[in-house]
């Protein structure tokens, strides 16, 4: 029953985005909008909202931090040999390396809600706080050192780590713990406020994932694109398991962990790759192959935590 409660509202609102572009209902232009909104306003604030809403008592739990950082960088190294064993070339070597390890965070958190409840929330909001840039790091590195077609490397790392410490998100969840820490709760008119606001986050974000959807790449590149899933949605689960296990994370934190493994490719790796000079197509089948197959891993994982 979990997996119905859980995972068809978040299937049922990316099919609604997929088919209200297509029917023409909506545009670019307001997926754009829509994802400025969600990113810069919408999902930071709910972010700050869940993690801060009250006091933080996770005890030996702070440890599926350190757990999560070296399974994701474990899946990151392996992808860089599988890169370098396969005839995969640089061009396409970036785009590979992001579609195995990052994740959806939007996905996440509509599944969570769902399944975990408030006290799932806030651990995953942690998580996502300090693995986003992380991960970040590790993408823009290994586009950098692929990309044979700019002189401005450098320039554009620089530039991305300055954008890493003014990440919306990364803010909210810091101030969400600190604000946590103080008081640890909102007077009603303004958690009203700020759970109206959070109601509209999910779905917009849902709605958008849905109308980045398209096939057209993964006839070319259908071979890389399932590998990349593999790796995010079979190896990262088991390699992650491990590391769970040796720092022997248990309760909630496990829970979480483990779910936060077996999500999708983020959709941001198209707009990474396209900044990095490289393969778009293949970024975009990656998202594609790994949205789909993730309704599997999600699924497993919640029969096997509940």
């Amino acid at each position: 029953m979990i997996l119905l409660d859980a995972l068809f509202p978040v299937l049922a609102l990316i099919v609604f985005g997929t088919a209200a572009k297509h029917w023409r209902i909506t545009d670019t232009a307001f997926f754009r909008t829509s994802d400025r909104l969600v990113y810069f306003v919408f999902f930071p604030l709910m972010l700050f909202w869940k993690i801060g809403a009250a006091p933080l008592h996770f005890g030996d739990g702070w440890r599926y931090l350190s757990a999560s950082f070296m399974a994701v960088l474990t899946v990151c190294a392996l992808s860089l040999l599988y890169i370098r064993l396969r005839p995969l070339t640089s061009f396409q070597a970036g785009s590979f390396n992001q579609g195995c390890y990052r994740f959806n965070t939007y996905i996440g958190m509509a599944v969570l809600i769902n399944a975990f409840g408030e006290a799932g929330v806030q651990l995953y909001g942690i998580l996502i706080g300090l693995i986003i840039p992380i991960i970040n790091v590790l993408c823009v590195s290994v586009l950098i050192w692929y990309d044979t077609g700019s002189n401005q490397s450098g320039n554009r790392f620089t530039i991305t780590i300055k954008n890493l410490i003014a990440n919306p998100l990364i803010i909210a969840c810091a101030c969400g713990i600190l604000y946590s820490k103080l008081i640890g709760f909102f007077p009603t008119p303004v958690d009203n406020t700020l759970k109206m606001m959070s109601q509209v986050t999910l779905p917009l974000a849902l709605f958008s994932i849905g109308s980045s959807l398209t096939f057209s790449s993964l006839r070319t590149n259908i071979g890389p694109a399932c590998m990349a899933a593999i790796f995010k949605l079979a190896f990262l689960p088991i390699i992650g398991l491990f590391y769970l296990w040796l720092f022997n994370v248990t309760g909630l934190a496990w829970k979480v962990s483990l779910f936060f493994f077996a999500l999708p490719t983020s959709t941001a790796i198209y707009i990474l790759s396209s900044q990095l000079n490289s393969d778009t197509e293949l970024a975009s089948a990656i998202v594609v192959v790994s949205t789909l197959l993730s309704f599997v891993s999600m699924s497993l994982v919640l029969l096997a935590v509940t």
